[in-house]
């Protein structure tokens, strides 16, 4: 299930690790979480975010993470 907290964390928590360090979870392009998908997707809470990003971007509702940019959860 989708909770707001997630959405919220998809548009402002970081990208910890890799060629996307610093980057904002939503501003990750799709090539790369797909890449990063067929090597494995990180355990836990990140790896979540991640798989829950990559269905978002697939299927072009990315404009609802816009309007939760610089919101605090």
């Amino acid at each position: 299930m989708i909770e707001e907290k997630h959405l919220l964390a998809l548009a402002n928590q970081k990208m910890p690790f890799g060629k996307y360090a610093g980057t904002i979870l939503m501003d990750i392009p799709e090539e790369y979480l797909l890449w990063l998908a067929s090597k494995g997707l990180p355990e836990g809470g990140l790896g979540q975010l991640l798989a829950l990003l990559l269905d978002i971007k697939t299927h072009g509702q990315e404009r609802v993470l816009e309007p939760l940019r610089g919101m605090k959860g």
